[in-house]
Protein backbone atom coordinates (compact mmCIF):
# COMPACT_ATOMS: atom_id res chain seq x y z
CA UNK A 1 0.00 0.00 0.00
CA UNK A 2 1.20 3.54 -0.79
CA UNK A 3 4.28 2.08 -2.92
CA UNK A 4 4.22 5.53 -4.74
CA UNK A 5 4.98 7.61 -1.93
CA UNK A 6 8.71 7.85 -0.92
CA UNK A 7 9.47 6.74 2.42
CA UNK A 8 10.16 8.75 5.18
CA UNK A 9 7.54 11.29 5.31
CA UNK A 10 4.67 11.91 7.10
CA UNK A 11 1.12 11.31 6.54
CA UNK A 12 -1.48 14.19 7.99
CA UNK A 13 -5.29 13.02 8.79
CA UNK A 14 -7.67 15.45 9.20
CA UNK A 15 -11.06 14.70 10.63
CA UNK A 16 -9.26 11.61 12.85
CA UNK A 17 -12.43 11.84 14.82
CA UNK A 18 -14.75 10.60 12.53
CA UNK A 19 -14.86 6.70 11.46
CA UNK A 20 -13.39 7.55 7.65
CA UNK A 21 -10.58 9.63 8.81
CA UNK A 22 -10.00 7.04 11.72
CA UNK A 23 -9.39 4.53 9.48
CA UNK A 24 -7.59 6.07 7.39
CA UNK A 25 -4.55 7.33 10.12
CA UNK A 26 -4.93 3.68 11.15
CA UNK A 27 -4.26 2.57 7.82
CA UNK A 28 -1.31 4.58 7.01
CA UNK A 29 0.21 4.11 10.26
CA UNK A 30 -0.07 0.24 9.65
CA UNK A 31 1.69 0.83 6.26
CA UNK A 32 4.81 1.79 7.71
CA UNK A 33 4.84 3.51 4.46
CA UNK A 34 5.73 7.15 7.09
CA UNK A 35 8.00 8.03 9.75
CA UNK A 36 5.01 10.00 11.64
CA UNK A 37 1.17 10.11 11.16
CA UNK A 38 -0.61 12.88 12.63
CA UNK A 39 -4.12 13.29 13.20
CA UNK A 40 -6.00 16.22 13.68
CA UNK A 41 -9.22 16.77 15.00
CA UNK A 42 -11.86 19.66 16.39
CA UNK A 43 -12.42 16.94 19.43
CA UNK A 44 -8.68 15.63 20.46
CA UNK A 45 -8.71 12.15 21.98
CA UNK A 46 -6.65 9.28 22.57
CA UNK A 47 -7.56 8.76 19.00
CA UNK A 48 -5.76 6.05 16.82
CA UNK A 49 -2.08 3.52 17.67
CA UNK A 50 0.33 4.77 16.29
CA UNK A 51 -0.93 8.47 15.77
CA UNK A 52 0.00 11.78 16.97
CA UNK A 53 -3.46 13.76 17.82
CA UNK A 54 -3.73 17.22 17.53
CA UNK A 55 -6.56 20.03 17.87
CA UNK A 56 -7.94 21.50 14.53
CA UNK A 57 -11.76 23.03 13.84
CA UNK A 58 -11.59 23.83 9.99
CA UNK A 59 -13.88 26.82 10.73
CA UNK A 60 -11.08 28.02 12.97
CA UNK A 61 -7.77 29.42 10.79
CA UNK A 62 -5.69 29.75 13.98
CA UNK A 63 -6.31 26.62 14.76
CA UNK A 64 -5.29 25.59 11.22
CA UNK A 65 -1.90 27.30 11.01
CA UNK A 66 -1.10 25.86 14.77
CA UNK A 67 -1.39 22.35 13.75
CA UNK A 68 0.71 23.29 10.43
CA UNK A 69 3.51 24.26 12.71
CA UNK A 70 3.30 20.60 14.49
CA UNK A 71 3.76 19.09 11.08
CA UNK A 72 6.51 21.64 9.83
CA UNK A 73 8.71 20.50 12.87
CA UNK A 74 8.70 17.15 12.05
CA UNK A 75 9.05 15.21 8.36
CA UNK A 76 7.91 16.45 5.52
CA UNK A 77 4.41 15.51 4.66
CA UNK A 78 4.08 13.09 1.52
CA UNK A 79 0.34 12.27 2.23
CA UNK A 80 -2.60 15.42 3.68
CA UNK A 81 -5.74 13.90 3.64
CA UNK A 82 -9.35 16.06 4.39
CA UNK A 83 -11.62 13.32 5.73
CA UNK A 84 -14.40 15.54 7.03
CA UNK A 85 -17.34 17.34 6.06
CA UNK A 86 -21.09 18.61 7.11
CA UNK A 87 -24.10 17.40 5.42
CA UNK A 88 -26.60 17.77 8.44
CA UNK A 89 -26.51 18.80 12.14
CA UNK A 90 -28.79 19.66 14.87
CA UNK A 91 -31.98 21.33 13.74
CA UNK A 92 -30.47 21.08 9.77
CA UNK A 93 -30.36 18.61 7.20
CA UNK A 94 -30.10 18.65 3.31
CA UNK A 95 -32.90 20.90 1.69
CA UNK A 96 -35.66 18.70 -0.33
CA UNK A 97 -36.37 22.10 -2.28
CA UNK A 98 -34.39 25.78 -2.69
CA UNK A 99 -37.45 27.16 -0.14
CA UNK A 100 -35.85 25.05 2.31
CA UNK A 101 -32.60 27.12 2.30
CA UNK A 102 -31.28 29.17 5.44
CA UNK A 103 -28.91 31.35 5.11
CA UNK A 104 -27.06 31.20 7.90
CA UNK A 105 -27.27 27.04 7.32
CA UNK A 106 -25.73 26.88 3.77
CA UNK A 107 -22.67 29.49 5.28
CA UNK A 108 -22.01 26.88 8.02
CA UNK A 109 -21.53 24.15 5.28
CA UNK A 110 -19.72 26.00 2.89
CA UNK A 111 -17.56 27.14 5.72
CA UNK A 112 -16.63 23.47 6.90
CA UNK A 113 -17.02 21.79 3.15
CA UNK A 114 -15.08 24.50 0.67
CA UNK A 115 -13.07 27.40 2.63
CA UNK A 116 -11.84 24.88 5.47
CA UNK A 117 -10.16 22.66 2.94
CA UNK A 118 -8.94 25.63 1.37
CA UNK A 119 -7.38 27.08 4.75
CA UNK A 120 -5.97 23.90 5.15
CA UNK A 121 -4.11 24.03 1.79
CA UNK A 122 -3.19 27.66 2.25
CA UNK A 123 -1.39 26.46 5.48
CA UNK A 124 -0.24 22.87 4.62
CA UNK A 125 0.61 22.94 0.93
CA UNK A 126 4.07 25.16 1.59
CA UNK A 127 5.41 21.80 3.66
CA UNK A 128 5.00 19.36 1.04
CA UNK A 129 8.83 18.76 -0.74
CA UNK A 130 9.48 20.09 -4.15
CA UNK A 131 9.84 16.89 -5.27
CA UNK A 132 8.64 13.43 -5.50
CA UNK A 133 5.45 12.21 -5.57
CA UNK A 134 2.58 13.94 -2.49
CA UNK A 135 -0.59 13.50 -2.15
CA UNK A 136 -3.04 16.32 -1.28
CA UNK A 137 -6.93 14.87 -1.02
CA UNK A 138 -10.20 16.01 0.16
CA UNK A 139 -13.05 13.80 0.64
CA UNK A 140 -16.21 14.85 -1.76
CA UNK A 141 -19.30 13.36 -2.50
CA UNK A 142 -20.45 12.35 -6.18
CA UNK A 143 -23.33 14.59 -5.22
CA UNK A 144 -21.12 17.33 -6.11
CA UNK A 145 -21.27 16.90 -9.95
CA UNK A 146 -22.85 19.25 -11.77
CA UNK A 147 -23.18 16.88 -14.75
CA UNK A 148 -24.42 13.61 -12.75
CA UNK A 149 -26.56 15.87 -10.65
CA UNK A 150 -30.38 14.29 -11.70
CA UNK A 151 -31.98 14.64 -8.54
CA UNK A 152 -31.30 18.67 -7.39
CA UNK A 153 -32.09 19.03 -3.83
CA UNK A 154 -29.29 19.12 -0.87
CA UNK A 155 -28.97 22.90 -2.38
CA UNK A 156 -26.04 23.33 0.53
CA UNK A 157 -24.22 20.47 0.45
CA UNK A 158 -24.26 20.11 -3.06
CA UNK A 159 -22.92 23.72 -3.73
CA UNK A 160 -19.91 22.96 -1.24
CA UNK A 161 -18.77 19.49 -2.67
CA UNK A 162 -18.82 21.38 -6.21
CA UNK A 163 -16.64 24.17 -5.17
CA UNK A 164 -14.68 21.92 -3.38
CA UNK A 165 -14.22 20.46 -7.04
CA UNK A 166 -13.27 23.83 -8.46
CA UNK A 167 -10.45 24.34 -5.28
CA UNK A 168 -8.97 20.86 -5.92
CA UNK A 169 -8.37 21.55 -9.54
CA UNK A 170 -7.35 25.43 -9.26
CA UNK A 171 -5.13 23.84 -6.67
CA UNK A 172 -3.61 21.31 -8.69
CA UNK A 173 -2.69 24.14 -11.47
CA UNK A 174 -1.10 26.22 -8.99
CA UNK A 175 0.76 22.90 -7.32
CA UNK A 176 1.87 22.09 -10.61
CA UNK A 177 4.26 25.08 -10.68
CA UNK A 178 6.31 24.37 -7.48
CA UNK A 179 5.60 20.72 -6.97
CA UNK A 180 4.89 18.75 -10.03
CA UNK A 181 5.23 15.69 -8.08
CA UNK A 182 1.71 16.23 -5.94
CA UNK A 183 -0.99 15.05 -7.33
CA UNK A 184 -4.43 16.87 -5.81
CA UNK A 185 -7.85 14.88 -5.70
CA UNK A 186 -11.09 15.19 -4.70
CA UNK A 187 -12.09 11.27 -3.56
CA UNK A 188 -15.59 10.14 -3.36
CA UNK A 189 -15.87 7.06 -0.60
CA UNK A 190 -19.03 5.89 -1.41
CA UNK A 191 -21.92 5.53 1.42
CA UNK A 192 -20.19 4.52 4.44
CA UNK A 193 -21.21 3.79 7.77
CA UNK A 194 -20.68 6.89 9.74
CA UNK A 195 -22.26 9.35 11.38
CA UNK A 196 -22.49 11.55 8.21
CA UNK A 197 -24.57 9.22 6.25
CA UNK A 198 -26.64 7.35 9.30
CA UNK A 199 -30.01 9.34 8.29
CA UNK A 200 -29.53 8.16 4.89
CA UNK A 201 -29.03 4.80 4.92
CA UNK A 202 -32.25 2.80 5.04
CA UNK A 203 -32.50 2.97 0.93
CA UNK A 204 -28.85 1.92 0.68
CA UNK A 205 -28.43 -1.81 -0.55
CA UNK A 206 -26.40 -3.46 2.08
CA UNK A 207 -23.92 -4.32 -0.40
CA UNK A 208 -23.15 -0.49 -1.35
CA UNK A 209 -22.90 0.36 2.66
CA UNK A 210 -19.03 0.30 3.58
CA UNK A 211 -17.51 -0.48 6.51
CA UNK A 212 -15.03 2.52 7.06
CA UNK A 213 -11.76 0.36 6.91
CA UNK A 214 -12.88 -1.11 3.57
CA UNK A 215 -13.91 2.23 2.04
CA UNK A 216 -10.14 4.01 3.52
CA UNK A 217 -8.49 0.92 2.37
CA UNK A 218 -9.79 1.76 -1.45
CA UNK A 219 -9.47 5.39 -1.23
CA UNK A 220 -5.40 5.19 -0.12
CA UNK A 221 -5.46 2.59 -3.53
CA UNK A 222 -6.89 5.42 -5.23
CA UNK A 223 -4.49 7.69 -3.39
CA UNK A 224 -1.40 5.34 -4.40
CA UNK A 225 -2.55 4.62 -8.40
CA UNK A 226 -3.18 8.26 -9.56
CA UNK A 227 -0.22 10.34 -10.92
CA UNK A 228 0.68 13.83 -11.27
CA UNK A 229 -0.68 13.75 -14.72
CA UNK A 230 -4.18 13.40 -12.89
CA UNK A 231 -4.15 15.89 -10.49
CA UNK A 232 -7.06 17.79 -10.04
CA UNK A 233 -9.57 15.18 -10.83
CA UNK A 234 -12.12 14.05 -8.99
CA UNK A 235 -12.33 10.26 -8.50
CA UNK A 236 -14.60 7.71 -6.66
CA UNK A 237 -13.53 4.91 -4.21
CA UNK A 238 -13.36 2.40 -7.35
CA UNK A 239 -10.97 4.36 -9.24
CA UNK A 240 -13.31 5.74 -11.52
CA UNK A 241 -13.31 9.69 -12.51
CA UNK A 242 -16.27 11.70 -11.27
CA UNK A 243 -18.22 14.08 -13.69
CA UNK A 244 -17.53 17.88 -12.95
Amino acid sequence: MLESLPGGGSAVVIGVGGAIGAALAAACSASRRFAKVYGFSRRVTPGVAGVSAGYLDLEIEASIAAAAAVVSAGPPPRLLVIATGILHGPGFGPEKSIRAVDGATMLKVLAVNTVGPALVAKHFTPLIPREGKAVFAALSARVGSIGDNRLGGWHSYRSSKAALHMLIKTLSIELERSRPGTVCLSLHPGTVESGLSAPFQANVRPERLFQPEFAAGRLLAVMDARQPGDSGGAYDWDNQPIAW
